[in-house]
């Protein structure tokens, strides 16, 4: 869980700043993006197999 206080003569909008840059640190909108929908275990493994794929692929370029 993120924390931030907001400090004597700092605005909201800084205090709001600080805050998406903790959230973004702490990973929480990556994990927030990823539980957006559901994917079935079959799908993950070939989502997950077709990244490796690219990435040899795009390792054998250079």
């Amino acid at each position: 869980m993120v924390f931030v206080k907001v400090r004597d003569e700092e605005s909201v909008e800084e205090a709001l700043r600080r805050f998406k840059h903790e959230c973004e640190r702490n990973g929480i909108l990556k994990e927030i993006k990823r539980r957006e929908h559901y994917m079935s275990p079959g799908a993950k493994r070939k989502l997950k197999s077709q990244e490796a794929r690219r990435k040899m692929r795009k390792g054998r370029r250079y």
